[in-house]
């Protein structure tokens, strides 16, 4: 259930932080006053980055969580396979909302930088949302319409006693894969004449990487203090947390403009070789 504000706040008169702020939007269960109250968070508010502050997400009603298998599925050529596609991007769009949030609201005690990247990456999933919805209230359809999975915020879940493994295996491993797929989604909805929705997956793209960037920056900063090497980190995460491994093919170029390694780069370049002998 949605609380308010100020039942958050330990008293009435709590001086409003961007972490409070954040945790707001996060506890918000209504997706068009969840994106406000993102878009509302001033970048120039005290951080309260000292505050060890309590996190509860707030999602719709709708859509209803499923096991992947009963999300369905059609082909692009037909109005309702775009919409079900672009349904299924929405909802990835809202998940990763409340991931940006999360991350600012979890962990306390970062550099004031870490605070200020992960509302912009907020403000921009928000957008993303945005636009989503949009096309499809073009279709006639709106977000809640169709049957949707929880994976991303499954992984949430699971890491949230660690900033290490939510950084590998959110932005590192389930966000980065839409760097590998987001390209081909787009060739496959401008073929069939969506020139509008494969436009806002050019938007996305670009901001994702930014957004991974981001992470791999931090990712790498807590494996530099704790003196690791990233990619024993990355593999440790993918064994401790039951993460899915990797899967091919790998935009590569997109990868390395996302901050990944050379060296990160070629254990992907054996992964891809070792799928494609399987």
């Amino acid at each position: 259930m949605h609380r308010s504000f100020r039942s958050v706040a330990m008293g009435s008169e709590q001086k409003l932080t961007l972490r409070r702020a954040a945790l707001q939007a996060l506890e918000c269960a209504n997706a068009l006053e969840k994106v406000q109250l993102v878009h509302a968070i001033a970048e120039d508010l005290p951080l309260g980055e000292m505050e060890v502050l309590e996190s509860a997400v707030g999602r719709p009603q709708r859509p209803e969580l499923v096991h992947p298998s009963r999300v369905p599925t059609r082909k692009l050529a037909h109005p309702e396979g775009r919409g079900i596609l672009l349904h299924s991007l929405a909802h990835i769009e809202f998940n990763a909302i409340n991931l940006a949030l999360d991350l600012l609201v979890r962990f306390p005690e970062m550099p004031p930088q870490f605070y200020v990247d992960w509302l912009k990456v907020a403000k921009e999933e928000a957008y993303h949302h945005t636009l989503l919805c949009s096309r499809l209230a073009a279709l006639g359809l709106s977000y809640g319409d169709y049957l949707a999975h929880d994976g991303l915020w499954q992984m949430a879940e699971k890491t949230k006693g660690s900033l290490l493994a939510r950084l590998a295996l959110v932005p590192r491993l389930l966000e980065a894969r839409g760097l590998d797929v987001s390209p081909a989604i787009r060739e496959k909805l401008a073929v069939v004449g969506d020139t509008e929705s494969a436009e806002v997956l050019d938007i996305i793209l670009r901001d994702e990487i930014g957004h991974v960037t981001i992470g791999n920056r931090w990712f790498n900063e807590i494996c530099h203090n704790e003196s690791r090497d990233p990619i024993e980190a990355f593999e440790t995460c993918l064994r401790e947390y039951t993460a899915p491994q990797p899967r091919s093919p790998f935009n590569f170029k997109a990868r390395a403009q996302a901050g990944f390694s050379e060296e990160e780069l070629a254990w992907l370049m054996q992964v891809e070789l070792e799928q494609s002998a399987q």
